[in-house]
C-alpha cells in the first residue's frame, strides 16, 4: 500500500510547548525526525506559513491539519504535535488545538493529498481516540505505541473509504480499478 509509511518512527511529537498558531507550526516541523527527510525545512515551513495565512486549518474539535507542498518531494510525510494546553489558532470553532497534523506532499500530488487529509480527517474526530492519544502523551506511554495507534486508525480509515468508493462505483468500472 503507499501510504503504508505514513505514522512511522518520528511522526508524533508527545509534547508541544508552543501555545502560538506559528510558533507551533515551527516546533513541530522542526522536532518531528520524520521531516529530516526534506531538503529544505525552511523552504517547507514557509510553505506551512503561506498556506494557513490564506485560511486556518484549525477544524475544529481540538484539531489542525496544516499542510505544505514541495517541489522536490517522494513521498507524502504527515507529522502530528500534541499540546496538552492547547495552541491559539483561530480554529473555525474559536477552540484550542491540542492535535496539529502537518503534511507535506509533492505540489503536482493533490489527489494523494486529498485521501491522506480526508484520512486523518475522519479518524482524529472520533473522540475515543482522540481521548486516547492525549492520554497516552501526558503517561508513560511509548512513543511506537502511539505511532502504531495513529498509524491503524489512519490505514483502517484510508482502506473504508477505498472500499466505499469502488462501492460506488458502477460494476463494469469497478473491475478496472480493483
Amino acid at each position: 500500500m503507499r501510504f503504508s509509511h505514513c505514522f512511522l518512527r518520528g511522526s508524533v511529537v508527545k509534547n508541544l510547548s508552543s501555545t502560538e498558531k506559528y510558533q507551533a507550526i515551527h516546533e513541530l516541523i522542526h522536532k518531528a525526525s520524520v521531516f529530516t527527510e526534506i531538503r529544505s525545512l525552511n523552504e517547507f515551513e514557509e510553505a506551512v506559513f503561506e498556506r494557513e495565512k490564506l485560511q486556518t486549518t484549525g477544524i475544529g474539535r481540538g484539531v489542525a491539519v496544516a499542510h505544505g507542498r514541495l517541489k522536490h518531494s517522494e513521498k507524502l510525510l504527515i507529522a502530528l504535535g500534541v499540546s496538552r494546553e492547547g495552541i491559539e489558532f483561530g480554529s473555525i470553532d474559536s477552540k484550542p488545538v491540542h492535535f496539529l497534523f502537518i503534511i507535506a506532499t509533492a505540489k503536482n500530488d493533490r489527489e494523494e493529498y486529498l485521501k491522506v487529509l480526508s484520512s486523518i480527517i475522519r479518524s482524529i474526530r472520533n473522540e475515543s481516540l482522540r481521548d486516547h492519544i492525549l492520554a497516552a502523551c501526558t503517561q508513560d506511554t511509548s512513543q511506537d505505541e502511539i505511532e502504531e495507534t495513529l498509524r491503524n486508525s489512519f490505514l483502517n480509515s484510508l482502506d473504508n473509504s477505498l472500499d466505499n468508493s469502488i462501492g460506488n462505483i458502477s460494476p463494469k468500472r469497478a473491475s478496472t480499478v480493483a
